[in-house]
């Protein structure tokens, strides 16, 4: 389980493909403190590391994974949102985050806002997914709360700090990314029928 508080980034350094497989090579500061068979967040998209190599670390994608999210639009540069497992004694900041993305989003507007940022987000309603005004969403791996929630459509506000720490830095209008909508909020339209 995640929370959706963004440790730090990676940058892929190296993609390989191997069958419907896709390992990527990631560097990050944080590769010392991880072990083999642990799980991290990738831009939300929960993956196993597989092998480590000083400050480089491996992580596999599988067919299903990049279908479902924009992990297979990765190229060597690309920056990543990375958060490691939530210890259980550990506090609780963001929202209960699985790693388990819904689907994918297209950024359809930034909007500089005298000190903060509003993103707006346009994603396929067909799903059964919704947002809910002020609820949780996480965007990228990154705990948001949402404003403007629409029937496909919602916008998040980013303060500086965020901005500086993710991969929202660069982020612009017609990027895809990740969603994974509040575990409550999916809980409660499948028993109303929604989804």
């Amino acid at each position: 389980m995640f929370t959706g508080i963004i440790e730090g980034l990676g940058q892929i350094v190296k993609i390989e493909k191997e069958g419907e497989n896709v390992h990527f090579s990631v560097k990050s500061d944080i590769t010392d403190e991880l072990k083999i068979d642990q799980s991290l967040a990738h831009n939300g998209v929960c993956l196993t590391v597989v092998g480590i190599d000083n400050d480089i670390y491996v992580v596999t994608a599988i067919k299903e994974t990049l279908d479902k999210s924009s992990i297979g639009d990765l190229i060597v540069g690309s920056k990543v949102n990375l958060e490691r497992a939530m210890l259980a004694n550990g506090r609780f900041d963001g929202h209960v985050v699985q790693g388990h993305v819904d689907q994918t989003a297209v950024c359809k507007s930034v909007l500089e806002q005298d000190g903060s940022w509003m993103f707006t987000f346009e994603y396929d309603s067909k799903n059964g997914n919704v947002t809910v005004e002020k609820g949780s969403i996480t965007v990228n791996g990154v705990s948001l709360t949402v404003v403007n929630s629409l029937d496909n459509q919602f916008s998040v506000c980013i303060i500086p700090y965020t901005k500086e720490h993710t991969t929202f830095n660069t982020l612009i209008a017609g990027d895809n990314i990740n969603l994974e909508f509040d575990i409550v909020g999916k809980y409660v339209a499948r028993l109303m029928g929604m989804a």
